[in-house]
């Protein structure tokens, strides 16, 4: 882990479950980011409005890394991405995210760690493939969990 902090890219399955209290505590606002894609299959969550204030954009650069991802991925897989059955829009994207946003922090001197939280194996595994850390959904609820009762017994 770096000492310059910790940026997490959370896939749709991890903001599904995390619920809609830890999605708005202070630690998931600071440092998670949500690509584009996740908050357009999280379209119908209450809370979606706040959590746009999260969102990483699908740019260009994103775009360059998404290709990269999809070459690593044989055209008869479908653990990944499997249009015909709408599964797994977003999960490549997940990934190309957090390597564009590392590659975009890794230019400075003092750069956070970009991490991605899902409960997908396939995306779990792709992210890995890349050389990206990879938490569960229960380990990154437990961070949530801990960041606030740490901040509640400081306040």
């Amino acid at each position: 882990m770096s000492d310059f902090g910790r940026r997490f890219v959370i896939d749709t399955n991890a903001l599904s479950q995390l619920g809609r209290k830890r999605r708005s505590s202070e630690f998931f606002l600071e440092q998670s980011v949500i690509p584009e894609e996740v908050l357009y299959e999280a379209t119908g969550f209450p809370d979606i409005a706040a959590l746009r204030d999260n969102m990483h954009p699908t740019t260009p650069r994103v775009l360059f890394w998404l290709a990269g991802v999809m070459a690593t991925v044989p055209a008869d897989d479908t653990r990944v991405v499997d249009l015909y059955a709408n599964r797994g829009n977003a999960d490549p994207i997940v990934v190309a995210c957090a390597l564009e946003g590392q590659e975009h922090d890794n230019q400075s001197l003092l750069s956070p760690d970009w991490l991605v939280v899902t409960a997908d194996e396939a995306v779990r595994r792709k992210a890995q493939e890349f050389g990206l850390t990879v938490l569960s959904n229960s380990a990154f609820a437990k961070l949530i969990d801990e960041a606030t009762a740490t901040a509640e017994l400081t306040a």
